[in-house]
């Protein structure tokens, strides 16, 4: 299968287009004959066009790739080596939503023959590849894993905005159904992984891997949370408590902040509910949980509480929301944590404004009922800023005082205004 791949006798397929599946699909298209497929037709035509409809990849970023794109299931069919990068995220209930990667897999089954590979690089739980996602492609394809076709599973580590961490600069985790399909999986990401790669002994190991690093991330920003809740209870900022903390050479530097986005904020939910279906209730993981979750409505209640002292009636206040998206730097505005401080703040019948330079405001009004400011106002009783955009970075005491009022406050989330901010009242997390 490998060296069929390289001389271009075969194809390989990558189903699922967004911030994970495209740059593996332009970087393998360097090497092999690759079929783009997603099933939003829309975002396919600018892919045919060399954009990227995330917004992640400039142009030359398909120069010189053998690649076509397509929605079709009988181009999708002419390969033999299938990766799917589809999202796994959790419904209102904070339960997983498989719907994602079941359809992924019913695709899958519609269009794989005898001798085919299947890698999965979603994040799911332990088992959901071999339990969830193989019976799907078993039952639609009528044929049988390591009989018939090869299962694997390699979990991505893309992040979105980073320019330095990039698919062929970190070790690749990667798994199959047997020592065969393992050897040709490791291969095939062999081809452009120039990090290396990390053969776990089981799909079910590779899958733990996956999602136990964001759910250690995201529990020592739980911790970085509550300590910043505490803190600002006993008046001491924490981000010069961490400076100080962080001269030793053993602290590991995480900062608090609103936790969002498809991986950290997601990802710890898959952990506990699988381990709630074998009878074990989560402790440490959900306590993190609770306390990232609810920082919006933290960061929104010391807002209204300023505007309270200041303006009295909240329904008169103004407030600016500057970012929207879950991080710094990206348009990705799934599961933006920022989208509940406005919820939040809505509540209390206060006027917001919210810009954002990186995020499309036709899909913040889709998928949370509200748009960017068409202009943004200069009498503002507050300012949050929410992520460290780098447009954000240059701004300065002058710029914040001529778009609010005196007694105004100047919520900076990442403390990146820390010392910078002296005619406003200044607060971080």
């Amino acid at each position: 299968m490998l060296q069929e791949l390289i001389d271009k006798k075969k194809k390989l397929a990558v189903i699922g287009l967004g911030y994970v599946g495209l740059p593996i699909a332009l970087e393998l298209a360097r090497k092999v004959s690759v079929i783009g497929f997603d099933i939003n037709s829309n975002r396919v035509a600018l892919m045919k066009q060399g954009i990227d409809p995330s917004n992640e990849l400039e142009k030359e970023a398909f120069d010189g790739c053998d690649i076509t794109f397509t929605d079709s299931l009988e181009v999708l069919k002419e390969a033999s080596f299938y990766i799917a990068a589809v999202p796994t995220p959790v419904d209102e209930h904070k339960v997983p939503d498989l719907t994602p990667v079941l359809r992924a897999s019913e695709t899958i089954g519609k269009v794989i023959s005898k001798g085919d590979y299947v890698v999965f690089e979603s994040t799911v739980y332990p088992g959901c590849t071999e339990e969830d996602c193989l019976p799907v492609i078993e039952k639609l394809s009528g044929l049988k894993n390591i009989k018939d076709f090869k299962l694997g599973y390699s979990p991505e580590r893309i992040n979105p905005g980073d320019k330095n961490h990039t698919l062929s600069s970190i070790v690749k985790v990667v798994s199959g159904c047997d020592q065969e399909s393992l050897d040709v999986i490791a291969g095939v990401y062999e081809l452009v992984v120039k990090a290396g790669i990390h053969k776990a002994s089981s799909i079910k190991v590779a899958e733990a891997a996956k999602i136990i690093e964001n759910t250690q991330r995201d529990l020592n920003i739980a911790l970085m949370n509550e300590l910043s809740i505490i803190f600002n209870k006993m008046g001491i900022n924490t981000f010069e408590v961490l400076e100080a903390a962080g001269t030793k050479w053993n602290f590991l530097k995480f900062q608090p902040g609103l936790v969002g986005g498809h991986c950290i904020g997601v990802d710890p939910y898959y952990l506990t509910h699988k381990a709630n279906e074998l009878g074990y209730k989560s402790q440490v993981i959900l306590a993190g949980r609770t306390i990232n979750d609810d920082m919006a409505n933290y960061v929104a209640k010391n807002v209204v509480q300023h505007l309270i002292k200041t303006v009295g009636n909240v329904k008169d206040a103004k407030v600016l929301v500057k970012g929207a998206t879950f991080k710094e730097n990206v348009s990705d505005i799934r599961n933006s944590k920022v989208a509940d401080v406005v919820k939040a703040l809505k509540a209390f019948y206060v006027n917001v404004d919210v810009e954002d330079p990186y995020a499309d405001s036709d899909e913040l009004y889709h998928e949370y009922g509200f748009r960017l400011a068409e202009k943004t106002g200069s009498s503002y009783d507050a300012v949050i800023v929410t992520v460290p955009h780098a447009s954000y970075l240059s701004l300065g005491e002058d710029y914040f005082s001529g778009i609010t009022k005196e007694d105004a406050m100047i919520a900076d989330l990442k403390g990146i205004f820390r010392n910078k901010i002296t005619n406003r009242t200044y607060w971080s997390l």
